[in-house]
């Protein structure tokens, strides 16, 4: 049953980057789009994060809720070690989803519209960026639970520079996805151009804070070019990734966008893989040269049988209803 346990947290942590990452693209997207052209690139990510933005963190929900009942003590050094970006994640999706609901649903537009706006812009920003900070420091070997001063335990726990690399990757991660996601939201030549160009340019983006955080890593001494090329697996989750990229240039360049929202989610899986199989099992590489293993230091049998079961049956209830959502709100624009 651990493994049981284990796959749904790899699958919610996997669906939360692909779904979340595609909601907080929506707002880097239009944050970095010309004025002129921000108003149209606003309806088409509207529509294009309509069916997901209201349940994605449900994914993120039941990560932390396997974390904490499954695995007590990995959750209590990560809230421990990194409560710092956790919480200021937390409030960028809080201050996030408020104004997005505000700007889209107040009743009165003035001059607080603008306030929203901006909140929601930076918050889009931030709150990937610091997810992508939490993401590397577990791996970087940075905390240190032996570290003596404050700012060694809670400080450069996570403030590096092959997190802030990571953060930027995350960040370009998630506009890629809501570039690729808004081109089937597209309705005319004028439009599909536009988010051709922001694909293109998110695509370049991603390959330059790809290259940045191998260097990063290089001077930080962590193995990642070994975790991802020493063994079959990585070479070929890279590869599938290239391919896929291919495919969806291809899509573009042929105007048939169906598959693209597929494959970009795809690449997203294989990237995952290529990072975290090499240490798999072991969530947290400690700066002690300790490690915090999901096998070893799991709950007691029995509360891991149990939610295990909680899984299996919750997803049996849930997700037919969630797919009937996102099937009702992915209709393009009229």
């Amino acid at each position: 049953m651990i493994y049981v346990v284990i796959g749904f947290l790899w699958l919610s942590i996997c669906l939360y980057v692909i779904l979340g990452g595609a909601d907080f693209g929506a707002g880097i997207v239009e944050l970095f789009t010309k004025k002129k052209s921000r108003e149209r690139t606003k309806e088409l990510m509207y529509e294009s994060i309509a069916p997901v933005w209201e349940a994605n963190h449900m994914w993120l929900i039941i990560a932390i809720v396997i974390l904490f009942v499954g695995f007590p003590e990995i959750y209590t050094t990560m809230s421990t070690y990194l409560h710092i970006p956790l919480v200021m994640m937390l409030v960028g999706i809080i201050a996030r989803g408020t104004a997005f609901t505000f700007r889209h649903y107040d009743a009165v537009e003035d001059r607080w519209q603008m306030v929203y706006t901006q909140i929601f812009y930076y918050a889009s920003l931030l709150t990937p960026f610091f997810l992508g900070l939490i993401a590397a420091s577990t791996v970087s070997g940075s905390i240190n639970p032996d570290a003596k001063t404050f700012l060694d335990l809670y400080i450069f726990s996570w403030l590096n520079w092959f997190g802030v690399s990571v953060g930027l990757f995350t960040v370009s991660i998630c506009g890629y996805l809501a570039s690729v996601f808004a081109l089937r939201e597209t309705v005319d030549r004028l439009e599909l151009t536009l988010m051709v160009r922001k694909t293109h340019q998110t695509m370049v983006f991603v390959v330059i804070a790809g290259i940045l955080v191998f260097v990063t890593a290089h001077f930080s001494e962590i193995p990642l070019a070994k975790w991802i090329f020493s063994k079959p697996l990585g070479v070929m989750a890279i590869a599938f990734a290239t391919i896929s990229l291919g495919l969806i240039l291809r899509a573009m360049k042929r105007r048939k966008l169906l598959p693209v929202r597929a494959l970009a989610g795809f690449q997203v899986v294989m990237i995952l893989v290529a990072a975290t199989y090499q240490h798999n099992p072991n969530i947290i590489l400690l700066g002690n040269g300790d490690h915090l293993s999901l096998l070893e230091y799991s709950a007691a049998g029995k509360t891991i049988s149990a939610l295990g079961w909680a899984l299996m049956l919750g997803s049996v209830f849930i997700l037919p209803f969630l797919f009937y959502l996102m099937a009702s709100f992915s209709k393009q624009r009229k």
